[in-house]
C-alpha cells in the first residue's frame, strides 16, 4: 500500500547526482602518498666498484655453422659432410675446441626427431653449446 504525502514548501527535493568531492579528496591523498613513496621505493646503494685491467675475451671471428638440409645432407661451414664424419669435420673447423658455440641451421621441413638426433650426435661428439638458427619474422607482433 503506497501513500503519497503532500509536498511541503520547506522540504528539499531529492537529487540523484553523485557527490564527487569525497572521491576527488581521496584521489589527491593517494596521489600525494604515491609521490612521497615512489622515491623511497628505489634502493640506491653507493658502491665503489674496482676497475679491471684484463683484456676482453676475443670472440670467434667466424662462427661454425652446421647446416641440415631438406634432403638430409649435412654441411659444416660450406663443406658437405656425411653424418658419420660430422664429429671429425667439427673438430677440424673448431680446432678441437669443444667449448666453441656451434650454430645449427635446420630446414623447417625436417622432422623434429631427426633434428634432435643430430643434436644428440653433436653432444656425443663433445659439443654442448649448440644454438638453433632461425629467420626473424617481423610480421608477428
Amino acid at each position: 500500500m503506497a501513500v503519497k504525502l503532500a509536498k511541503r514548501p520547506d522540504e528539499f527535493e531529492e537529487t540523484h547526482d553523485i557527490n564527487v568531492t569525497p572521491f576527488i579528496d581521496v584521489m589527491l591523498v593517494l596521489l600525494i602518498i604515491f609521490m612521497v613513496a615512489a622515491p623511497l621505493a628505489t634502493v640506491d646503494i653507493p658502491v665503489n666498484l674496482p676497475a679491471i685491467s684484463a683484456e676482453p675475451q676475443p670472440r670467434a671471428e667466424t662462427p661454425v655453422f652446421v647446416t641440415f638440409k631438406a634432403d638430409r645432407s649435412l654441411a659444416v661451414g660450406d663443406q658437405s659432410v656425411a653424418q658419420a664424419d660430422i664429429a671429425a669435420s667439427l673438430d677440424a673447423a673448431t680446432k678441437s675446441d669443444h667449448g666453441q658455440r656451434v650454430l645449427l641451421r635446420a630446414d623447417q621441413t625436417l622432422p623434429y626427431g631427426e633434428v634432435m638426433a643430430l643434436m644428440n650426435t653433436l653432444r656425443r661428439a663433445g659439443y654442448t653449446k649448440v644454438a638453433l638458427v632461425a629467420l626473424e619474422d617481423r610480421s608477428v607482433p
